[in-house]
This record gives structure tokens, sequence and C-alpha cells, in this order.
């Protein structure tokens, strides 16, 4: 049985969100509802990060990166991180 993805912000990843301005947090905020939620397996748009990341993954949204944890227990794509691809991973 396949489960039904779904995703949340943490707050301060949420705040990222809203730093970024309009225009490219409806973007990324329509990426998470069209790719990740509802979907059965969200590794499937993504990329697993290695080294001191390793336990979290990359969406690309044009020039915007979400950071996340999946959460397989809880069915969710948990958003760690957010923002502009050169400031993201610091």
């Amino acid at each position: 049985m396949s489960a039904n993805w779904d995703y949340s912000f943490t707050t301060k990843a949420l705040k990222e969100l809203r730093k970024l301005g309009h225009d490219p947090a409806r973007r990324i905020v329509s990426f998470l509802k069209t790719r990740i939620k509802g979907n059965e397996d969200p590794r499937r748009f993504g990329k697993g990060l290695k080294g001191d990341l390793g336990e979290f993954w990359r969406y690309c949204v044009d020039d915007y990166r979400i950071l996340c944890k999946i959460e397989d227990d809880v069915v969710t794509v948990l958003v760690i991180k957010v923002g502009h691809r050169g400031d993201v991973y610091e």
C-alpha cells in the first residue's frame, strides 16, 4: 500500500521563505503542493545530500533550494531550510 505524502515547514524555514519575497515563495510552495503533497514517493523529485548534510534531501526550484528531512514514519517532508542556491548550504 502506498502512502500519500505531505509537507510542513519548521518555524525557521517559514521565516526564510517569507524573506525571499512573494514570487519565489509562491513558486516554492507551488512546487511542494504539486510534487510532494499527495505523491507516493517524494524522493523521485529530489536528491539526497552527502557529508555533514547526509540526512537531508534537496529540491531545486529555479535558483532556489529547499532542504528537507524526509520523515517516513509520519509520511511528511519537513522543510528545514529555504534559500538561494548560493546561500542555502551555509
